[in-house]
């Protein structure tokens, strides 16, 4: 390693600096390997952190569009696990007046359940659904309005028409460059006349 000299002249050899005390001098000789070991004695900042990728937004909003098809499918084909697998392991939902955050073991098992004793015949957006995503591209959400028809069979046996409409909101974060659902809020169109 080779350790640069400080000179602490004007110019001539021998002779301090105007204005420099001995003190000074003796300071900076003594100081003078620690900073070239710390860069020459060059103070350096460290990189300002680099601000989020630029999201693409066109690319993100037809990811969410995916995701809630995925789950409308799901209904009509009766099929848990493609509506599990759009999810993040914890979520939040509010329903019927109630915030829970029910565990994924319960969430796929009170789903296939729910699956197994209704059949949809009609499980449709009645408009384009409303989406957003965060400026950092992180965040996201959709707004659906849904249209559902089919058969339910009840606990005890008999089966009744499912004929109704939601609307809800899906909650969405990026997660290690994959978009999950990670909650929802719902509610039920009440039956008119």
């Amino acid at each position: 390693m080779r350790i640069a000299r400080l000179s602490a002249t004007d110019g001539t050899p021998g002779r301090p600096a105007p204005g420099l005390s001995a003190l000074a001098l003796t300071a900076l000789t003594l100081s003078a390997p620690a900073l070239v070991a710390c860069g020459g004695g060059r103070v350096e900042q460290a990189a300002p952190k680099s601000p989020p990728a630029p999201s693409d937004r066109a690319a993100d909003v037809a990811a969410l569009l995916a995701i809630h098809q995925t789950v409308l499918t799901a209904h009509l084909e009766g099929k848990v696990e493609p509506w599990m697998a759009t999810e993040a392991d914890r979520i939040v939902q509010a329903n019927n007046g109630v915030i829970s955050h029910p565990e994924k073991s319960a969430r796929a098992a009170g789903r296939a359940g729910y699956l197994a004793r209704t059949r949809f015949t009609v499980y449709r957006d009645l408009r384009e659904p409303i989406v957003t995503v965060s400026a950092d591209g992180t965040l996201g959400w959709l707004l659906a309005e849904v249209e559902m028809q089919g058969m339910q069979r009840g606990d005890d046996g008999i089966e009744t028409p499912v004929d109704a409409t939601w609307a809800w909101i899906e909650l969405y974060e990026k997660q290690e460059g994959a978009w999950r659902g990670v909650g929802n809020v719902s509610n039920r169109r009440p039956a008119g006349p």
